[in-house]
């Protein structure tokens, strides 16, 4: 049993952190011109006032056709200013600020982008209603150093952590998918293959910024394809190799496909007619007849990824941070009690951005987060919780 306290400093690679509670990467919606504004910063300014380490900023493309469509930041020098605003806002509320790398890959809509979607094979691009352009090894060496660029961009705005994005079927996610991978090249085929694109820009961004920056990444545990595509075996196997390399701080498992399995991440009830609504035309009328099938039910209970996650604690001994279903002090200490390091918040920070605080205070309150899931259509316009918003009635009111 772990005597850890939820809420004592600890150390993350470089970094000391105030304790041990970490704004996960949500898309924010915040930023419509793919640059920081006023209602970014303030976004995340409250959640670290609220009480947590580290807040963390996503999505932050490391390329513009990287974005799940044009109103995302890519990470470039006319950025640079905003985030530098942003990361001192988070500063001086005490926190520490982290921005989540990544490269939407295949998940990318090519048609706002206006740039074509790319992956490990010419898989799919739902959101463009198109498929992707196939990657040949100078490709995939140009993106370690794209990747390094933006890492150093982020680095040099103030960021003091740096989450590589490996799930979620993005572009390194699917790299790793024995189902999207459909290689016969060193980057393809056999799982150490699949795992060298994630293992050349995990490399590529520690090599790049040392110790000026925490690093950590991102994993997929199960991807909700079934047996056709990245299970927990393969997630063992991949954290180990990771781990060997040794330029990770933490890994941060998650699980779930933007394009195959969304709720598998969220569990919950599934917002299939919101979901359908925000977009228009054939999206939103394919979405309506096909949100049965995509946006699946999943119960929902406390620290529901922590099974699976289980099993990755036991392949490595590195930090790992439980995300899925921590919403108050007794999840909280299951997470460390299990033998992980940190915890990850989302949902819940949305509905109330000072419960970590409030929990501090009295480890009797509990998140009024009703994990209806009615945030999720909401980062095509601006993220927030509609209830704690008004726009719906909360259901907990009469309680």
């Amino acid at each position: 049993m772990s005597t850890l306290d939820p809420f004592s400093p600890a150390r993350l690679g470089p970094r000391t952190l105030r304790n041990r509670l970490i704004k996960c990467a949500t898309f924010e919606g915040a930023t419509p011109d793919a640059l920081v504004t006023d209602d970014l910063i303030e976004f995340h300014r409250e959640v670290a006032a609220g009480g947590v380490a580290m807040s963390t900023v996503a999505y932050c493309a490391v390329a513009p056709e990287g974005r799940t469509d044009r109103h995302q930041i890519w990470l470039r020098d006319e950025a640079m200013p905003g985030l530098r605003h942003l990361t001192d806002a988070i500063h001086a509320e005490g926190a520490l600020a982290a921005a989540q790398l990544g490269h939407a890959g295949p998940v990318a809509n090519s048609v706002s982008n206006r740039r074509k979607a790319l992956g490990p094979s010419r898989i799919p691009a739902p959101m463009g209603m198109s498929v992707t352009r196939r990657l040949d090894r100078d490709d995939l060496t140009e993106m370690v150093t794209t990747f390094r660029r933006a890492a150093r961009i982020a680095v040099d705005c103030g960021f003091d952590g740096l989450e590589i994005h490996c799930g979620h079927n993005y572009l390194i996610s699917c790299f790793l998918s024995p189902l999207l991978n459909r290689r016969r090249d060193e980057y393809g085929g056999t799982l150490v293959n699949r795992a060298r694109f994630a293992r050349e820009v995990i490399a590529g961004v520690r090599d790049e910024v040392g110790d000026e920056a925490a690093v950590w990444a991102k994993l997929n545990m199960y991807d909700g394809a079934g047996r056709l595509g990245f299970g927990i075996d393969d997630a063992c196997a991949v954290a180990q190799l990771l781990e060997s390399d040794g330029h990770l701080d933490a890994i941060e498992p998650t699980a779930g496909s933007s394009l195959l399995n969304p709720m598998y991440l969220f569990h919950g009830d599934p917002p299939r007619a919101e979901f359908a609504n925000a977009f228009h035309g054939s999206m939103r009328a394919g979405l309506k007849v096909a949100a049965p099938f995509f946006l699946k039910h999943y119960d929902y209970h406390d620290t529901y990824l922590l099974p699976l996650a289980r099993q990755l604690r036991a392949a490595v001994r590195m930090p790992l941070i439980l995300l899925g279903g921590v919403t108050d002090r007794a999840s909280m200490q299951t997470a460390l009690d299990a033998g992980f390091d940190f915890v990850a918040m989302g949902r819940a920070l949305l509905r109330e951005p000072d419960l970590p605080l409030r929990i501090q205070g009295d480890p009797t309150v509990t998140s009024r987060c009703v994990h209806c899931n009615l945030c999720m259509p909401t980062i095509y316009s601006r993220t927030r919780c509609p209830i704690r918003e008004g726009e719906v009635p909360d259901p907990l009111a009469a309680v």
